[in-house]
């Protein structure tokens, strides 16, 4: 009885920090990402210019952002839902 009263109110909250967390960490690596991406993107000027790397590494901090919103809208909507 007491299990099936308190559990519930446990888990939703848990699962609320959990996804904001994973949203955070996202979002730190998506971070650290852009000043490697800044310096590929100027040496695109050079002759040691990649631009394939350089276009992977947008990529690379599109998705870890794009993870990282989705992360949170997961965390609103599951706080908000009754």
């Amino acid at each position: 009885m007491f299990v099936n009263h308190v559990f519930p109110g446990v888990v939703r909250p848990m699962r609320v920090l959990v996804n904001e967390i994973v949203g955070f960490l996202f979002a730190v690596i998506a971070v650290s990402f852009v000043p490697g991406l800044l310096k590929s993107y100027r040496a695109l000027k050079t002759p040691q210019g990649n631009p394939g790397g350089t276009a992977l590494g947008a990529g690379l901090v599109a998705l870890m952002f794009y993870f990282a919103i989705s992360s949170f809208l997961r965390a609103r909507r599951i706080s908000r839902s009754s």
